[in-house]
């Protein structure tokens, strides 16, 4: 979506330092703090789209960093519930730690057991934290798979196919993760029958950086609870190798100059 190249360096150049930064007041460590350059604003706002009412039931696939930001911002924000669905074992850990519910999609039907934990209605709304990234399961897998391998795909909507189809009538399907290019067998017809509302878009970082800031330091949140791994900046090739093949039970790795 543009920007510069070049953060994950020794020294950064910095256009409009003017505007762009945010002073960071005494008293807050590095790693408090970081993630509002990022994940913090793009989980509160995939929560804050869904413009959560007092006793709503939040439902959000895919608990990786963004979706772990989403589960601790739904329930800032007042959700009574929040159900998480991912099949990695150490992410849906550290969502239960968080306050959520969940879902391993590997071991149980996620849309029929999200029916189960709402009595049939469906979340009030559905978080798609995932993207373009989405690894499936049976015949939508095969057919994503299938697809891509002919160049008929170019992203993989599996995530969105069940965000649209488990969220109840009148809903809203916030989606912060990311979709590049074309998609098909979405089942529009599902959004347009229960008169869903949908949000997504990139983050307006800068809008929520003052007002997390806030949180922080009212101790509402401590965002460094995502670092699993801290690594010096000349070992980047084997956190990268870490972080996308899951090992060590990697959720978020943060390089040190």
């Amino acid at each position: 979506m543009g920007g510069y190249a070049g953060g994950q360096a020794e020294y950064a150049r910095v256009p409009f330092a003017d505007v762009g930064p945010l002073k960071i007041p005494d008293g807050l460590t590095d790693e408090q703090v970081l993630f509002l350059t990022d994940i913090f604003p793009t989980g509160y706002m995939a929560a804050e789209n869904c413009n959560i009412q007092p006793g709503d039931i939040v439902a959000i696939w895919g608990c990786g960093p963004v979706g772990q930001f989403a589960i601790r911002s739904a329930l800032m924000l007042g959700a009574e519930r929040v159900i998480a669905i991912d099949r990695v074992p150490e992410r849906l850990q550290m969502a239960a730690a968080s306050g959520a519910e969940i879902i391993n999609y590997e071991e149980i039907d996620a849309g029929e057991a999200l029916k189960e934990m709402t009595g049939g209605r469906g979340p009030d709304s559905c978080i798609d934290a995932v993207g373009m990234e989405a690894h499936g399961t049976g015949l939508d897998a095969f057919y994503d798979k299938a697809k891509q391998a002919v160049r008929l795909e170019t992203d993989r909507p599996t995530a969105l196919r069940q965000v649209l189809v488990a969220c109840r009538k009148g809903g809203t399907v916030s989606i912060p993760g990311v979709y590049g290019g074309f998609v098909d067998k979405v089942p529009l017809g599902a959004a347009f029958n229960k008169g869903l509302t949908l949000k997504m878009g990139q983050t307006h970082v800068h809008r929520y950086l003052r007002p997390l800031l806030d949180r922080i330091q009212k101790g509402e949140i401590d965002p460094s609870f995502v670092i699993t791994h801290r690594l010096k900046l000349d070992e980047a090739p084997h956190a990268y190798e870490t972080f996308k093949h899951k090992k060590d039970n990697c959720i978020k790795v943060v390089l040190k100059p």
